[in-house]
């Protein structure tokens, strides 16, 4: 592994203006589920209790520190989702905004990471349209985008066995969640097509997210071939 300590400082004043943006741009906007019980009931038992989506940003970029890689890499990993997903009153992060606040490094980073999830016209293309697009973009980009995104996706899978484990049915409606755009095989088969992707990549940083993506999608195919063995 990489020697962490090569370029590399005690404090990140470049992380810490990431962590700052990710936080104000996604304030307001959570997870499609949660598994854990929250850490207190909410005054009304009507009141749901989301998972906030910087849970999951800050796991994205906990994954990619500790995989070796830089502080650059780890700034975009707190703003993976910053270009993709609108904040909570709608609006949509420009590239050029972005880029003068963080660089062009992180932009151009976070640019590789995202999908397209609307065509020309405004409307939602199909899951299996933009992550079609996606793989085909992460083919071409660099090893620390295949970073971001290997621990995107595992900490997402993760997420979904975690749910499945806790006897939550992620691809259907329910209390306090919404269903995944995608169903199970569809899902195996994405998570399946970047592994493989990744694996064309020889950088060592890589090796931990490969191995533990590799372990979250044999745990899923095993969910999977248990619910059809009823």
């Amino acid at each position: 592994m990489a020697d962490k300590s090569v370029d590399r400082v005690l404090f990140s004043p470049l992380v810490e203006q990431a962590i700052e943006l990710a936080a104000r741009w996604h304030d307001g906007t959570y997870r499609k589920s949660q598994w854990r019980p929250p850490l207190m009931p909410a005054p009304d038992p009507e009141d749901l209790v989301p998972v906030p989506v910087m849970a999951h940003l800050t796991a994205v970029a906990l994954l990619v520190d500790r995989a070796g890689w830089d502080d650059v890499t780890v700034a975009a990993a707190f703003l993976h989702d910053a270009l993709e997903d609108a904040n909570r009153y709608g609006q949509q992060l420009r590239y050029d905004v972005l880029r003068e606040r963080m660089g062009e490094a992180v932009a151009r980073l976070v640019r590789d990471v995202t999908e397209q999830k609307f065509d020309a016209q405004g409307r939602l293309r199909s899951w299996e349209a933009r992550k079609a697009d996606y793989l085909a973009h992460l083919r071409t980009a660099t090893p620390a985008a295949v970073a971001i995104s290997l621990a995107d996706k595992l900490h997402n899978l993760w997420t979904i066995n975690q749910s499945l484990q806790a006897g939550m049915d992620v691809f259907t409606e329910g209390p306090g969640r919404r269903a995944l755009s995608a169903g199970p095989e569809a899902q195996l088969r994405f998570h399946q097509a970047l592994l493989e992707l990744a694996q064309q990549h020889d950088e060592p940083r890589l090796v931990p997210l490969k191995q533990r993506l590799a372990q979250e999608i044999a745990r899923f195919a095993q969910w999977m071939a248990a619910r059809a063995a009823f």
